[in-house]
């Protein structure tokens, strides 16, 4: 396959002009932040943030040219107007990615409002869209999202997984998968298929050990682009697996995607559960459901003698919970059997369905799913406006 490099994507890209200049977006240095892997080619576009949603036409005529070279598999071209160097300008939002303003700066009043035409649905064909959310990293949110996912799976549920966590991506490695999606026309990727659920992830696409050095708009688009340019088909749910904390990703997930609710996985001790509450009070502000709340880690089982062990405390979880008015969905112990499954990719749901442990995730999913499909959410259900208090 011929080899794509920096030098013919730039030489392909000067015949795009700047509508409101007139000259190249080479020429005028608005190409950065280009990365090329295996004939997938991202690039930027920084614009000024007024021009932002003005040049969409621009962006699609960048991402024309390049497709048109030889050895070019996948585009994508992020149109960001927060260049380098410059504070974003006040009350404005960040235009990126495809024009779109997530309007989620102060403005007038506590409500932001986008300036743009409605988006469309990205996922038409999935039924239900249920985020696995946590406050701080190194809870097992992942962990979580993946056997509950299997659950839901074994339940007769077409399923599928999103992980959106760009920066540390770990679906590739749990579920078993291996190597890139396929493409039958360079644009619409295939998900790759993992005990029968539709997986896809950044992880697909990049070696294991390469860092995302990514500012928040291409992580955004890149989220986007996982959502509408994967042929995800007809799903009864995706599950999403945010990245931690409150961040540009799940701005854009909550915005974006009709999301049916959101599960928030937390330990029992006071540091992560100030962290949840902080989750679970965002996705109440953009107007998406909680669901409930699962304490991991809740106590250590030794697998030698059987002991109960209370490492990070035990119940905060439950507490808070009723606290917040938010369902308690379960607590799932800190056993080395849902460790050991998640590294060799066989996770404890399928590899043991009999195991007490995947019990309790099927309990959760039993729950989940009674309480989404009960809700007749519908996938095109416009995207919430962030309220700023």
């Amino acid at each position: 396959m011929t080899q794509v490099t920096e030098a013919t994507v730039l030489e392909a890209l000067k015949a795009v002009k700047d509508p409101e200049r007139g000259q190249d977006v080479v020429s005028l240095g608005l190409v950065q932040g280009m990365a090329i892997k295996g004939g997938h080619v991202h690039f930027t576009l920084e614009v000024e943030p007024e021009r932002g949603p003005r040049l969409e036409p621009m962006r699609k005529a960048a991402e024309k040219a390049v497709e048109a070279l030889a050895g070019v598999l996948s585009v994508t071209a992020v149109l960001t107007a927060d260049k380098p160097g410059r504070a974003p300008a006040p009350a404005q939002g960040h235009a990126h990615a495809h024009g779109h303003d997530h309007g989620h700066g102060h403005q007038q009043g506590g409500q932001a409002q986008g300036r743009g035409q409605p988006n469309k649905p990205l996922i038409p064909g999935v039924k239900t869209n249920v985020a696995v959310a946590s406050g701080k990293g190194g809870v097992g949110k992942s962990t979580t999202a993946v056997n509950l996912a299997l659950a839901l799976k074994a339940k007769g549920l077409s399923i599928g997984i999103l992980d959106a966590d760009i920066y540390g991506p770990s679906l590739p490695r749990m579920m078993g998968i291996t190597g890139k999606p396929d493409t039958k026309d360079g644009k619409i990727l295939e998900p790759k298929v993992g005990y029968g659920i539709k997986c896809m992830s950044i992880g697909f696409l990049i070696a294991e050990d390469t860092p995302m050095i990514w500012r928040g708009p291409m992580v955004m688009s890149a989220i986007e682009q996982m959502l509408r340019d994967v042929n995800w088909g007809e799903l009864d749910m995706l599950v999403v697996d945010l990245p931690p904390g409150t961040g540009d990703a799940q701005l854009t997930m909550a915005q974006r995607v009709p999301l049916t609710g959101a599960v928030i996985v937390s330990t029992p001790q006071d540091i992560a559960l100030l962290d949840a509450r902080k989750g679970l009070g965002m996705f109440r502000k953009v107007d998406v459901p909680v669901l409930g709340i699962i304490e991991n880690m809740s106590y250590f089982l030794c697998p030698h003698c059987g002991e109960r062990s209370e490492i990070f405390a035990h119940g905060g979880a439950r507490r808070e919970a009723a606290k917040l008015g938010a369902e308690f969905l379960g607590e799932i112990p800190l056993d080395i059997a849902i460790r050991e499954t998640s590294d060799e990719g066989y996770p404890i749901v399928i590899s043991q369905p009999d195991h007490p442990q995947s019990k309790i995730y099927g309990a959760i999913a039993d729950r989940v799913w009674a309480k989404v499909s009960g809700a007749g959410a519908s996938p095109n259900r416009p995207p919430p406006k962030i309220v700023v208090s």
